[in-house]
């Protein structure tokens, strides 16, 4: 059975898939992260297994449109004590917006907010990548705040287990060759691997 282009799954229900390959991709991702710079990271349940691998990059600007995203370092910064924020913690901006089942800030309010910003890496999490249509979600107001995000970045890493791979939501927001690089698991087909560096530079 294909699945509908516009399905659009809730949070709790992707938490459970491909756990193992999440936690992979997060602590590669991490690695990519330079102490002091600023980051983007888009909703999902990759990007919030990336986050908890941050929290000891130091002196992070992080700016997300994921309610869990932000909870993550909201929770991180709080010390024994209750008082103030740990040092070196990650400076969070949230973006508002419309939320989605995946709890993610979406719309108008974030398209807005991340226009006026200016990334040094965006770390995106997605529903689908293909060759054919690129980077894609089955939701229309997501795709624009996904192409925001893409647009305010010098550097765009996907992270994104294998089963994304072939995958097609409803709206494309960037094409493959935009990418600098693919966070994935070891799930991915060899061939599959082949044609994804036919388009793309680097592919973990």
């Amino acid at each position: 059975v294909v699945e509908a282009s516009t399905h659009e799954p809730g949070f709790e229900a992707k938490s459970a898939l491909e756990l193992s390959a999440k936690e992979d991709i997060a602590r590669a991702a991490a690695a990519l992260a330079v102490p002091g710079s600023a980051i983007a990271l888009s909703g999902g349940t990759t990007t919030f297994a990336l986050a908890r691998h941050l929290l000891d990059v130091p002196d992070l600007t992080v700016v997300t449109n994921s309610v869990r995203v932000a909870d993550v370092f909201h929770d991180a910064q709080r010390p024994a004590g209750g008082r103030g924020a740990r040092p070196g913690a990650a400076t969070v901006v949230l973006t508002g917006g419309v939320r989605t089942p995946s709890d993610s800030l979406v719309g108008p309010v974030a398209d807005r907010a991340i226009d006026s910003l200016h990334f040094d890496v965006l770390f995106l999490g997605v529903h689908g990548i293909s060759a054919e249509a690129g980077l894609s979600t089955p939701n229309l107001a997501e795709a624009e705040t996904n192409r925001r995000f893409v647009r305010a970045a010098r550097r765009i890493v996907v992270v994104a287990d294998h089963t994304k791979w072939g995958t097609v939501g409803l709206s494309s927001f960037a094409a493959l060759e935009e990418v600098d690089t693919f966070v994935t698991d070891a799930g991915l087909a060899p061939r599959t691997r082949v044609e994804i560096e036919e388009h793309l530079p680097g592919l973990l």
